[in-house]
């Protein structure tokens, strides 16, 4: 089995996009970093990353990844929260510890969402987070399913 893959995926705020930096960004970027790093040293498969600034209000970054079995993503869910206490973060919320399907971890500016593969599938974060949504095509506007940025009837 090939080990675990990683893609990032790129949202930035303008700002970001520009090449210009905040020490908030420098941050987010260690912490994520550190999400990873322990993530793929516990074999998470499809490790992916999206930067969601100025596009969702609860979080500027989200990390998606699978584990194969309940203990697997429970390990990686207890040792995630281990090495963000070391690095200084205190309040972490984590949901659905205890044989679940999807852990998911409130790390304040990232989420990390850890799923079984058939639920991953079933949920689609990455898909409802994907830049194609805002994308509008020309054959969306001529169907009649978005009209002047509303959707309507289609």
């Amino acid at each position: 089995m090939a080990g675990p893959s990683r893609r990032t995926e790129s949202r930035s705020a303008a700002g970001a996009a520009n090449g210009v930096t905040t020490g908030a960004d420098d941050v987010l970027d260690r912490v994520q970093w550190l999400i990873v790093a322990s993530l793929e040293d516990d074999k998470a498969e499809n490790i992916v990353t999206l930067d969601l600034a100025g596009r969702a209000s609860f979080c500027d970054r989200m990390v998606v990844a699978s584990g194969l079995a309940d203990r697997q993503i429970a390990a990686m869910a207890e040792h995630l929260v281990e090495k963000l206490h070391a690095a200084g973060l205190r309040r972490i919320q984590v949901e659905g510890t205890g044989g679940s399907d999807w852990v998911l971890l409130d790390a304040g500016d990232i989420v990390v969402h850890l799923f079984k593969p058939e639920a991953r599938a079933m949920y689609a974060l990455e898909k409802m987070w994907s830049a194609d949504l805002d994308e509008v095509t020309p054959e969306d506007v001529a169907g009649g399913v978005v009209t002047g940025g509303e959707v309507t009837g289609g």
